[in-house]
């Protein structure tokens, strides 16, 4: 039976800052040079076929700087608009804790000592944890708050395959197990509208999110775009992406779906505009937002009165 909108209300990431920490913060995407491996040969060499050549990083600083430098980077293109006084340092691009563990160490603690940094989050494969991993970012998260981000985009195997994401559902399970042991919250992203899913099996997927103890969810469109994989599949047989009005119902029933306590840290996306092929609607940010928001408030689905206006993270 469909959950009524009026039984359930959610909360954005600002929201939930505010009310633990008074005030919310900007993120700052920083890239410390990692790959990944299903780039390097270890898994395979191309990548899920969604992934851009900037690793889903295309928003972060140049690697060539240092963790210290892309952080003040970011604070100078912020400083119009942000007036806080702390960022997240989100490691986004690639594989975030593929590597040696020396080189993890170095790059999470520059970030983390440098005072603006509030919390430290890290995007990563539910593959990449291991043991001396997990404790390292224990003992991180005494410091400052750490949180790890999973890209699990689908429960469904057919689906896994074809994006190539390279690991099953016990492993993305035992990694959540391993990051919960240690008291790190676990932010999960999942992507709307790849090839061959259906609604319901789209909120399948955040039905089996509901049974797990996370903390954070990410809601991304899948974006074509120039120089994936996935871009040569749409181009040799073009699949079906949401219009704007049939994305935003799909927001709709997964947010009525979805277990009222897991933070919604995005309701969509942002594909580089020189890369993006489709879906050429979200090109219009303000008009994406505005009917979100609408819809969100229509149906009163939001606590306070802070939207999820960061779509670009």
């Amino acid at each position: 039976m469909k959950t009524h909108w009026n039984e359930k209300r959610y909360h954005s990431l600002d929201y939930a800052l505010k009310s633990r920490f008074g005030e919310k913060f900007y993120k700052i995407s920083l890239d410390a040079g990692f790959t990944c491996p299903n780039r390097d040969g270890s898994l395979g060499t191309r990548g899920c076929i969604f992934c851009s050549r900037g690793g889903s990083g295309d928003f972060a600083a140049s690697r060539k700087l240092s963790v210290t430098e892309q952080i003040e980077a970011g604070r100078s293109q912020t400083a119009a608009k942000y007036h806080g006084n702390g960022y997240i340092a989100y490691f986004q691009a690639y594989t975030n804790t593929y590597g040696p563990l020396p080189y993890l160490r170095k790059v999470f603690s520059e970030a983390i000592a440098h005072p603006d940094i509030r919390i430290l989050s890290i995007a990563t494969r539910p593959d990449c944890l291991g043991e001396d991993c997990l404790d390292l970012l224990e003992i991180l998260n005494r410091q400052k708050p750490v949180w790890v981000e999973l890209g699990l985009q689908t429960i469904h195997p057919s689906t896994a395959r074809l994006i190539r994401r390279g690991y099953d559902l016990p492993v993305f399970e035992k990694a959540v197990a391993g990051l919960r042991s240690r008291g790190i919250p676990v932010i999960v992203h999942v992507i709307l509208g790849l090839p061959g899913e259906t609604d319901t099996m789209m909120l399948d997927t955040v039905r089996y999110l509901n049974s797990l103890d996370i903390q954070g969810i990410k809601f991304q469109l899948l974006h074509v775009l120039r120089g994936t994989d996935l871009a040569d599949l749409y181009e040799q047989n073009p699949f079906r992406l949401p219009s704007l009005d049939e994305y935003v119902r799909l927001l709709g029933d997964c947010l009525c779906t979805l277990r009222p306590d897991i933070v919604i840290h995005r309701l969509t996306g942002d594909g580089p505009g020189d890369l993006l092929i489709a879906p050429q609607w979200t090109r219009d940010k303000r008009r994406v937002l505005n009917q979100l928001h609408s819809y969100l408030k229509e149906k009163d689905l939001w606590q306070g009165k802070d939207y999820p206006y960061d779509i670009n993270l």
